[in-house]
């Protein structure tokens, strides 16, 4: 069921969004006057056909690209025009990322991978080594700790990215097709994940292409043509088993 949306306390605030790429003679206009905004403890899903602008969405809320004109306030300033440098601090303060793919590092156990964004913080090694610790007992991993991926279930790797993506404590959760590569019933216990994390405080986008995954959130964001097509509250009709 979806409802007209009820603001929170603003964690986004997108304004007048535009991001064009020049390839060849041509200007593609993969995002074209966007306006958004997300509260604290909101749980999003993004979605839209391929083209839609939904993925040069993601890739600026979470720090990775710039956009072509217009404002982004993530957490009061406005990090729109900042420096390579500056977006890759901001990252990893306040951007927890999970991959369709994982992005594990395969020669590392899932301890030392949980551990990296804290490496990059510059975090002593016996902290990074408790957090990374407690992270992964969060999602239910703690007998798991010192196995690498390829010892790992598709599951059990993708549980390990989200505990990779809460260890630092982020403002936000920015999933990425999370349940991509994951069969139906392994999905479900991904998204039971992100049901937990939302209730326990923290703000999560899922950028999704599949319906029955972004009913699970409590408001959902679709785009077309480098636009917002609709922007409704949800109440979950398929609940995560």
């Amino acid at each position: 069921m979806q409802l007209p949306l009820v603001r929170m306390q603003e964690i986004i605030r997108i304004e007048g969004l535009t991001k064009h790429y020049k390839i060849g003679d041509e200007i593609i206009k993969a995002l074209n006057g966007v306006d958004l905004s997300i509260g604290k403890n909101e749980y999003v899903a993004l979605m839209g056909p391929s083209g839609s602008g939904k993925s040069t969405i993601m890739n600026i809320i979470g720090c990775l690209d710039t956009p072509t004109s217009g404002n982004y306030y993530l957490n009061g300033p406005d990090v729109a025009n900042l420096h390579d440098n500056q977006l890759a601090e901001i990252r990893n303060k306040e951007i927890g990322f999970v991959f369709q793919t994982f992005n594990l590092l395969p020669r590392y156990s899932a301890l030392d991978n949980v551990a990296l964004p804290l490496v990059y913080a510059g975090i002593p090694k016996d902290v990074r080594q408790q957090k990374a610790k407690e992270a992964l007992t969060s999602v239910g991993l703690a007998d798991r700790m010192f196995h690498k991926p390829n010892e790992l279930s598709g599951g059990q790797r993708q549980r390990v990215a989200v505990a990779r993506a809460l260890v630092n404590n982020p403002s936000i959760i920015l999933a990425d097709e999370p349940t991509g590569n994951l069969d139906t019933k392994t999905s479900h216990e991904i998204m039971a994940l992100f049901d937990q994390i939302h209730a326990a405080g923290n703000t999560i986008i899922i950028v999704t292409h599949e319906e029955d995954i972004a009913r699970m959130a409590r408001r959902i964001v679709r785009m077309r043509d480098g636009k917002i097509e609709s922007d409704l509250a949800n109440i979950p009709s398929v609940q995560a088993v």
